[in-house]
């Protein structure tokens, strides 16, 4: 059995409880706008374009089967329509400056790569987390890999998105010690706008996997995480309905609401993949922006207790 991963991140504290490992699975059921990893979103193995690293040799380009590849003035020119991801211009490369994102790993080769971090969480309360792209795309693979780290006694998470079959949560469910959830808008037209799907399916899967807690006490724990993203979900309106949505049908169902500060970090990912983000010119939010949605994530309903706002801000003037 095979999994389509595009990278492992080692110390992590922010996929879950302690020091963890996060596997991110290659292909989403979102295109959300102000994706952060817009790697993530196709299941195809993808080339990249690190520019820094370019010596301008173009092996690259003599060794491309498709020609796909042209150096231009601005830098590397990759037609996707051309180029399958085949790996040869990052093989070949001397200097690196080309990558290929999307890897098949075996089950036994990735259970082997994340229980070397056992240390770590053993000594922090950690674990591995299993993310995307949505994991639960890969549903088989996704289910036998938690499966596989729950019988190395490991900690396990699960962070869906919750754009998925409900049999395949149904498959994974019973092998994730945590699930993290993201609910982006309580709208559905403006979360079809901004991720280009309705969130009915997703609202309807959350209620299925309290339903799951519920009749089989797994998983043990329900955290809920919504991205802050200016001139989207940042809005008090929306937070507000969502905390209402939350405490009115999920109860005490869930352990933390976590609320994400946009962050800018990825903006050289959409340079390296030849694409442009809409929010590439968007500041952090001010802390006092932060502080003012999280009162309100308080105020909707929920625990108080549970609510957190995390991420950098913007240092003011």
């Amino acid at each position: 059995m095979q999994g389509r991963i595009f990278s492992i991140q080692r110390m992590s504290t922010e996929d879950g409880p302690g020091i963890r490992t996060t596997v991110f699975m290659k292909g989403c059921s979102l295109a959300c706008t102000w994706c952060h990893n817009p790697e993530s979103i196709s299941a195809l193995p993808q080339a990249q374009w690190i520019g820094s690293r370019c010596i301008g040799c173009r092996t690259c380009m003599e060794v491309c089967p498709h020609n796909a590849l042209e150096l231009t003035p601005r830098g590397m020119a990759i037609d996707r329509g051309l180029c399958e991801g085949c790996g040869r211009c990052a093989n070949e490369c001397p200097s690196t400056a080309m990558e290929i994102l999307g890897e098949d790993r075996s089950l036994d080769e990735l259970v082997g790569e994340v229980e070397k971090d056992r240390a770590y969480f053993e000594n922090s309360g950690g674990g591995v987390t299993i993310s995307g792209g949505e994991p639960a795309l890969q549903t088989a693979f996704t289910a036998s890999f938690l499966q596989a780290c729950q019988g190395k006694n490991l900690h396990t998470a699960l962070d869906t998105c919750g754009m998925c079959k409900p049999a395949a949560l149904e498959q994974i469910l019973p092998h994730a010690n945590l699930v993290l959830f993201d609910v982006k808008f309580a709208d559905n037209t403006l979360h079809k706008k901004f991720t280009g799907a309705p969130n009915k399916g997703i609202l309807d899967n959350l209620l299925a996997i309290n339903t799951f807690m519920e009749r089989d006490n797994t998983p043990q724990q329900l955290w809920i995480r919504t991205p802050l993203i200016p001139d989207a979900t940042a809005t008090g309106e929306n937070i507000l309905n969502i905390g209402r949505f939350l405490a009115s049908h999920l109860g005490q169902a869930f352990s933390r609401w976590e609320l994400c500060a946009f962050n800018n970090l990825c903006r050289d990912k959409y340079t390296r993949l030849g694409q442009v983000w809409d929010f590439a010119d968007t500041p952090l939010m001010a802390r006092d922006e932060l502080e003012s949605l999280e009162s309100v994530a308080k105020s909707s309903g929920v625990d108080p207790a549970i609510v957190f706002a995390t991420g950098a801000t913007r240092t003011e003037d």
